[in-house]
């Protein structure tokens, strides 16, 4: 089977070190689905406007062994990166190991991931769709859109393995007065989910250690020491 991008995703964050891990987890985030062509029709959204929320499915385009659209040549071949059986979970620290297909690691045989994302707002006119709490970088391919029905999509009280025995703790988020004049409210409520949630790899826990990120387009300089993430 060929699969092909329906759209592609507009994010303020554009690399994955930032990136929520889950969707939802940063629900203020805010980015852009924009079908592209032959799909940007108006009338292939027609009622998705009856919904709150959509599941996405998309690549994972920026890992380095991610399967490209273009052909390969002769010279890179034909084989596929060497399949990896076991992950290690970042809510594990990042030094246990389990079954590729009991995760939702991002290094997976097909590269794919399914995500389910709030709506906010539909421009017909221009075939885009405001989502909320999407955990995709900037330029990510989005294969399929489809609407998530609470009926058949929620499953409440069933168990959910690792997650469960494992508690993720969230970081008290300092910021400087100087980023709150370039932020709007929104966007910095965004900023502040996101880093909460601790991006560092779980194995670095060195407090005068400063990691970096892009968040829409403004360089941001931080560190941590316990459990509080102080922004530079």
């Amino acid at each position: 089977m060929t699969i092909e991008p329906i759209a592609v995703f507009h994010s303020p964050l554009k690399e994955k070190f930032g990136l929520p891990r889950q969707a939802g987890i940063a629900a203020s985030l805010r980015g852009t689905i924009e079908l592209t062509a032959p799909f940007n029709q108006p009338d292939a959204l027609r009622g998705l406007e009856e919904f709150d929320y959509l599941w996405l499915i998309w690549g994972f385009s920026l890992n380095r062994n991610a399967a490209s659209d273009a052909p390969r040549t002769e010279e890179e071949g034909s084989a596929r990166p060497r399949f990896e059986a076991t992950v290690r979970p970042p809510r594990l620290g990042g030094n246990r190991r389990i079954g590729v297909f009991a995760s939702r690691s991002p290094f997976r045989p097909n590269g794919l991931g399914l995500s389910a994302v709030r709506i906010c707002g539909i421009d017909f006119r221009n075939c885009r769709i405001e989502v909320a709490g999407a955990d995709l970088a900037d330029g990510t391919p989005i294969y399929d859109i489809k609407p998530y029905v609470e009926y058949a999509d929620s499953h409440p009280g069933v168990r959910n393995g690792f997650v469960d025995s494992n508690e993720w703790k969230t970081l008290r988020v300092i910021f400087p007065e100087s980023i709150r004049d370039r932020l709007d409210g929104t966007m910095l409520k965004a900023l502040e989910e996101i880093l909460s949630q601790d991006p560092r790899p779980q194995f670095q826990h060195d407090p005068e250690r400063v990691y970096g990120l892009d968040f829409a387009g403004i360089e941001i300089r931080f560190r941590v020491d316990g459990d509080i993430l102080e922004v530079l």
